[in-house]
């Protein structure tokens, strides 16, 4: 790997302004990584910087530093201890459904067999359900590749609990398993068996059928959110139980260094809780993290209520809560199945496409006139061009429209984005498979001709000067790495277990300065935010970090192990490890 170069102090320090009261709170010594570029293309380190209320008011070399410093200003040296730079984004997760799964729900094992699943998991959550009166029963977790051959039925569930709804999604999300009832109350099946819906009657979706011509109580895609919506949430997953899973949610995002997280999907349980939630706690100054929420809109939806309301909710807005961004599926996924692929897959069909482009063209058209923006989901390439092309017909160059994960995609495509300043935000963390996993989709036949090893791009946006930022996806990539340190280093290696010098698509590894921009700037720009967030630099939130290793020029195969030592937001620290 190139090491980066390192030019200490190499930036201009900023001009000394001496107001009545010039002098900082707080001087920070040590190795600042600012993100911000030098004219020459590098990224220089500073001396000292020097906080003042919520703001920086200075950064530069330790000689510049003196004037602001008077007997009443706290030194922090860091010198010795790692690096300063400044807070990560975390572009796209789930971290509130994780949170609420642990609060109501039942997590499961991605290890998990059938026989645990059913005869430990389930009758867990059911016996949790009666002892707190839920109405319905959630869970997520199994995986889809250990339960394929022996699918639990409906009818099998029923023997479990016939009397309280219960759905069960996979660890992608992208599948879930249902007992009768459950079908009954979303209009699937009628109180006497018979079937109403089956097969892909609902749109985006698909109605697994079995052996007796009735639905197996297997769903896949928006046929599990069309039943999830038709369940009783809205007394469960309550504004009182949202505000202490953020409470949580962002005390876990702090020790990793995040300050700014785009929530990936903000009405997963279809009500507004976690919308009113996040912004009754800023407004009692309890919430000190910029918070993203999407409105997602499913492809069985009315679209022009179903954007009524995604509009509506930006009422909720406040200082760090911003509910401005419109989330779509517009496919599944490559590894499921689902995801919509150019190349067919082995047995010749080409995924699910779950809108047109004519209708994400309209629905684009629609939330950008409106100053809302995009959050698509896209894993193949026929996906990912129908969204890109969509936003370039339907969208403003301006809002900043967003393709998510981005599994697969053309040169074409990679260009359009370029001419039209459209983002991407994907897992790094991706990079990460065991070393057999190529062979493993090759053998099993379950992704197109060619896709096995060359997945998730991630140095091609760079070369396309296109913004590219980092997310976790959390809690749906079960066993992947949740911190940005260990998201960096697959990034840099492709490798997660240090055991094997096996590389992913060596060809779309980053750079460290690059990975770091990902995790940084990029991400306050993919928020609008980059004129007072997303690096370090005069007159931006003090929002920074001091970690315990420099990341520029450690091992890279320790950059996993990089603990936060300090968090620092708006100027005032909200985690910290005493070091000093």
């Amino acid at each position: 790997m190139a090491i980066a170069t390192i030019v200490l102090v190499g930036c201009k320090d900023s001009e000394p302004n001496m107001p009545d009261n010039p002098f900082g709170d707080y001087v920070v010594y040590g190795a600042i990584y600012t993100a911000e570029q030098a004219p020459d293309g590098r990224y220089p380190l500073a001396e000292a910087l020097v906080v003042k209320g919520d703001k920086f008011i200075y950064v530069g070399s330790k000689a510049g530093a003196q004037p602001y410093i008077s007997r009443e200003t706290k030194i922090m040296d860091y010198t010795n201890h790692g690096m300063i730079m400044p807070t990560c984004t975390n572009g796209h997760a789930h971290y509130m459904l994780g949170y609420a799964l642990g609060s109501f729900g039942a997590v499961i094992s991605d290890q998990a067999d059938v026989t645990t699943f059913m005869q430990v998991d389930v009758p867990k959550a059911v016996a949790a359900a009666r002892e707190h009166n839920y109405p319905t029963i959630l869970g997520n977790g199994w995986n889809y590749f250990i339960f394929k051959e022996a699918m639990p039925t409906r009818q099998q569930l029923d023997l479990i609990c016939n009397d309280i709804p219960m759905l069960f999604a996979d660890n992608e999300g992208h599948k879930a398993l249902v007992n009768t009832i459950a079908l009954v109350k979303a209009g699937i099946m009628d109180a006497e068996g018979h079937v109403l819906k089956r097969g892909k009657d609902i749109r985006g979706g698909e109605i697994v059928m079995g052996a007796d011509d009735t639905p197996s109580g297997l769903l896949l895609e928006q046929a599990g959110t069309f039943v999830r919506e038709a369940l009783d949430f809205e007394s469960i997953y309550t504004a009182e139980m949202a505000k202490s899973n953020i409470l949580q949610m962002q005390k876990d995002l702090w020790a990793k260094g995040y300050t700014i997280y785009m929530d990936g999907w903000s009405t997963y349980f279809f009500n507004e809780s976690f919308y009113q939630a996040a912004q009754q706690l800023d407004q009692n100054h309890d919430l000190k993290l910029i918070l993203g929420l999407s409105y997602e809109i499913e492809s069985w939806m009315n679209i022009d209520t179903a954007l009524t309301k995604a509009n509506d909710a930006r009422k909720y807005t406040s200082q760090h809560v911003r509910p401005q961004w419109v989330k779509l599926f517009i496919d599944g996924t490559v590894e499921g199945g689902t995801g919509y692929s150019q190349i067919p897959y082995p047995d010749g069909h080409q995924g699910l496409v779950n809108w047109s482009k004519k209708e994400v063209t309209t629905i684009t058209k629609m939330a950008n006139d409106a100053n809302l923006s995009m959050h698509v989901h896209t894993m193949g390439d026929s996906a990912v061009a129908l969204a890109v092309d969509a936003f370039v017909d339907g969208g403003q160059d301006d809002k900043r429209n967003t393709i998510v994960h981005v599994r697969n995609i053309m040169p074409s495509t990679l260009q359009k984005m370029a001419a039209h300043q459209l983002y991407a935000t994907s897992g790094m963390l991706w990079h990460h498979l065991h070393y057999m996993a190529p062979t493993f989709l090759w053998l099993l036949g379950i992704v197109p001709e060619g896709y096995e090893s060359k997945s998730y791009p991630m140095k091609a946006f760079f070369d396309y000067g296109i913004n590219l930022t980092s997310h976790s996806d959390y809690p749906a990539l079960s066993g992947s790495p949740d911190d940005p340190f260990g998201i960096m280093e697959i990034a840099l290696t492709g490798v997660q277990d240090a055991k094997t010098e096996y590389t992913w698509w060596q060809e779309e590894l980053l750079t460290r300065e690059q990975a770091l921009q990902a995790l940084t700037l990029n991400g306050a720009k993919q928020v609008f935010m980059e004129q007072e967030r997303g690096s370090i630099r005069k007159d931006k939130y003090a929002d920074f970090l001091v970690v315990d290793q420099n990341l520029l020029t450690c091992p890279v195969k320790s950059i996993h192990n990089t603990k936060v030592l300090n968090t620092f937001f708006e100027g005032r620290p909200v985690y910290s490890v005493d070091v000093l």
